[in-house]
């Protein structure tokens, strides 16, 4: 696992969006929320082989996952939480706690980590001949494919919902549509169906800054290109907040007071991600890129068509100010899912609301994602 900081409040940052895990080095000075009740337990799933989309047959593909809470005797109260970007299993426990939309003493919570995390199969961890810039592509429905033997393995058939944020949310939409009855509820923050074009245009600029590094040597280094990856977080960090979260310094209500502009950017630069690997950042960022529900086999590359078989009920918050997955592209889709409830998060946090790092946000989260779970069922 990646070496956690001892500062309690940047390990509660990595843990809720690593992203986010540059915007405190020595300089957060927030209080950590509440833990959950019942701790994490963590574990890792094996497949002796595992086929990507793309072909490629891997032996030994490994999930890395925690579970909170206990599988009650009907298997019927288990709620899974796929993670975002690099993240790990912990992204998810601001849902957690007092106050929180998810109970681990009533539900068992199944949080999942994506390939190319560094801790799940990742180019970085998966020996030859599939190291580094050979390990496989692999998509959201890979990792859903992997996650859904998982849940058998565990004698888990059904779930009561799936929630996820961005690329957890990109996951989300998927089970609902590789699995359109394997659960009660969907979940997506700002998280999108598909990566539509100016996504991908903006991922391929982010993964040049790494690539153009001459340390680089196409993904055959020995040390990390450490220009290339500092270039690589700068570019990022320049999409994650919304511009008038810049405009207003709203980094302020999360740094200590002196911090100056200048030095929160530079340790944005040099601190993104403390300890990713450069083969693995660009891994996630091919995945994120290819996510296209559309894709999925049986609706001849229509996301309209594959959003329409979504059966369940499905809670979609899309963040007003987000960069990545901006609102218009929530509502376009919205159009095409039957029981949807576009909600979306009055934030000016960008990208991050979704993941509640600000309070009103965790807040607006939680009230709105606990209604939801707790409503009537719909017949489908």
């Amino acid at each position: 696992m990646t070496q956690q900081s001892s500062h309690p409040g940047l390990r509660l940052v990595l843990r809720l969006l690593p992203l986010l895990a540059v915007l405190a080095a020595p300089l957060l000075a927030q209080e950590p929320a509440a833990p959950p009740p019942i701790p994490a337990e963590p574990h890792v799933f094996t497949l002796e082989r595992f086929t990507f989309e793309s072909g490629a047959m891997v032996p030994n593909v490994k999930v890395v996952y925690g579970t909170y809470g206990h599988l009650n005797a009907k298997h019927d109260n288990v709620i899974l939480l796929p993670s975002h970007y690099m993240a790990d299993f912990h992204g998810y426990e601001w849902l957690m706690g007092p106050g929180g939309a998810l109970d681990p003493r009533q539900h068992f919570l199944v949080a999942t980590e994506l390939f190319g995390n560094g801790h799940s199969s990742s180019p970085s961890n998966t020996p030859e001949p599939f190291h580094g810039p050979r390990f496989p592509v692999a998509t959201v429905r890979d990792n859903v494919e992997a996650v859904h033997r998982l849940l058998l393995s565990l004698g888990v058939t059904h779930l009561r919902a799936v929630i996820g944020f961005s690329m957890g949310a990109e996951q989300a939409f998927q089970w609902g549509v590789s699995y359109p009855d394997f659960s009660d509820r969907i979940v997506a923050t700002s998280g999108t169906a598909k990566c539509w074009p100016h996504g991908v245009v903006r991922l391929e600029g982010q993964i040049a800054s790494i690539a153009l590094d001459p340390g680089f040597k196409g993904g055959d280094y020995t040390v990390q290109p450490k220009q290339g990856v500092e270039l690589f977080g700068l570019v990022w960090a320049g999409w994650l907040f919304s511009q008038e979260w810049w405009r207003q310094e709203l980094w302020k209500q999360i740094t200590p007071p002196g911090t100056t502009f200048e030095s929160f950017v530079t340790d944005l630069r040099k601190n993104f991600i403390p300890g990713a690997d450069a083969n693995d950042l660009i891994l996630q960022a091919r995945t994120w890129e290819r996510h296209d529900v559309g894709a999925t086999k049986g609706f001849g590359g229509s996301v309209e068509k594959a959003l329409a078989s979504i059966k369940v009920p499905l809670l979609y918050m899309p963040s007003e100010t987000d960069l990545y997955f901006p609102l218009t592209d929530a509502r376009y889709e919205a159009r095409f899912i039957p029981h949807v409830t576009l909600t979306p998060i009055p934030s000016l946090w960008g990208h991050p609301a979704g993941a509640g790092i600000d309070p009103e946000d965790r807040k607006f989260l939680n009230e709105k994602i606990a209604a939801f779970l707790a409503a009537p069922a719909v017949a489908h």
